[in-house]
């Protein structure tokens, strides 16, 4: 099978942004709803829906540490429910519960084929150490495939590795920017942010000017900017 034809369908694939979005406004979308009572046993359906209500109103509100244990609960009585497996894995992701969020996020992608949060178990891996798996893993997403933003996202936390690895060479071919473009999305720009961090490892004064110019003038408030600025300017011209 191509890599193309293990890509969730699109309207799966927008489902599941949908269940962030929906987290952020505190609300129980009706197809969560059928998602749970569809993978749940009928004597837990209830209590598993309560528990997911609460963890998304938690999520909504940045509260992610009560949206944990919330989540575990939801997740305890309705393990199938994918959902609940990728909104635990990511509020484990921001408490910086590195295992705990592989493990959910890794779940949710088995469960439902969705590449979306790879980036986050490169994350997730390249905090642990654990340097072999983020190669393999950023390997397989290769293999499987993914959206744009799914796409740009990975790059920048796998480029953003071997930045770190003093791997500029191979970073610059992970992270090339291509055309700078008016009204670029979030994953765009902080793609063009490290490539610009790249650029002037490598010493590239005016790659690095270009990129960093391209994001201060669609971004002027992404972090690290300032820091990168002042990298550029110890450069030789």
């Amino acid at each position: 099978m191509s890599s193309e034809g293990r890509r969730p369908p699109r309207d799966q694939a927008r489902r599941r942004g949908g269940a962030i979005k929906a987290a952020k406004g505190g609300r129980l979308p009706g197809w969560v709803r059928e998602e749970v009572v569809r993978s749940t046993p009928r004597t837990r359906r209830d209590a598993a829906l309560r528990a997911l209500a609460e963890g998304i109103g938690a999520f909504s509100e940045e509260r992610y540490a009560r949206a944990l244990r919330s989540l575990r609960e939801a997740k305890r009585l309705a393990p199938r429910a994918a959902t609940i497996r990728e909104l635990l894995g990511l509020a484990a992701y921001q408490e910086e519960r590195w295992e705990e969020a592989l493990r959910e996020l890794r779940t949710f992608r088995r469960l439902t084929g969705d590449t979306t949060h790879m980036a986050v178990e490169l994350d997730c891996l390249r905090a642990l150490g654990r340097d072999a798996d983020v190669h393999k893993t950023w390997e397989r997403f290769r293999e499987l495939g993914g959206g744009r933003i799914a796409d740009d996202e990975a790059r920048v936390v796998y480029a953003s590795f071997l930045l770190d690895h003093g791997d500029h060479r191979r970073a610059w071919q992970i992270i090339k920017p291509g055309r700078l473009v008016e009204n670029a999305p979030e994953s765009r720009l902080r793609r063009w942010f490290v490539a610009a961090k790249v650029a002037a490892a490598s010493g590239d004064r005016r790659a690095a000017t270009t990129l960093a110019e391209a994001v201060r003038k669609q971004a002027p408030d992404m972090p690290g900017l300032d820091e990168l600025q002042a990298e550029i300017e110890r450069l030789p011209t």
